[in-house]
């Protein structure tokens, strides 16, 4: 099945996004993708709304990390209609001393170049 020109400039804009993860420039991803009103998930948790508070409770996490190990796509990304997915592990380790490994999958549905929904499905 082709791929529409709006789900090739989705897949493109995801690669970006990964990109940026993987050099541990979350802070840049999010000033640069998400929209003002996204809501993202951590599993079956809350959203957090809104790009601001999104922002600061990322900064606060990212406080506490004292080593990253990187970020690594597994599968994907794939598109399809308005959301895109796509397998990473992603590693880290912060000050209370405990190592984090992340499974996860990433679905991100996007409109007019940016996420406005994103859910984590962690392992």
């Amino acid at each position: 099945m082709e791929t529409t020109i709006q789900e090739q400039e989705m897949l493109a804009k995801t690669s970006e996004v990964i990109n940026l993860l993987a050099e541990g420039k979350f802070i840049e991803a999010m000033e640069n993708y998400l929209a003002d009103d996204v809501q993202l998930f951590e599993g079956n948790n809350p959203a957090k709304v809104g790009k601001e508070f999104c922002l600061a409770e990322e900064q606060k996490l990212l406080d506490t990390v004292t080593a990253f190990h990187g970020y690594q796509i597994i599968s994907g990304p794939a598109v399809k209609g308005d959301t895109t997915f796509y397998e990473a592990v992603m590693e880290f380790d912060t000050n209370d001393g405990t190592k984090h490994r992340f499974e996860q999958v990433v679905r991100t549905q996007w409109k007019d170049g940016k996420i406005v929904n994103e859910r984590y499905y962690h392992a």
